[in-house]
């Protein structure tokens, strides 16, 4: 399919250009870092930052959270999660 936009420059505000499932881990990083999460079901996320620090957040289902996280711990998140980058 014909892509008009393929040379287009992708940043922060731009539209995601690709999307994951995210698998909680409390020892391994997200495989691509995010540009944000969209919460697919509610519960909590407790998410790494680059710094290493966790804040765990409530979350409703639909939500979209503009946060690159490095890593979301499976202590702590309940929420389903899809990354988008």
């Amino acid at each position: 399919m014909p892509d008009p936009f393929s040379a287009d420059y992708v940043n922060l505000t731009s539209p995601a250009v690709a999307h994951y499932v995210v698998t909680p881990s409390d020892s391994a990083d997200l495989p691509v870092r995010p540009r944000a999460l969209f919460v697919q079901s509610a519960g909590t996320a407790a998410l790494q930052d680059k710094g290493g620090q966790v804040v765990t957040y409530d979350l409703a289902a639909g939500a979209v959270l503009s946060i690159r996280p490095v890593r979301v711990l499976a202590s702590g998140t309940t929420a389903q999660l899809v990354a988008w980058y």
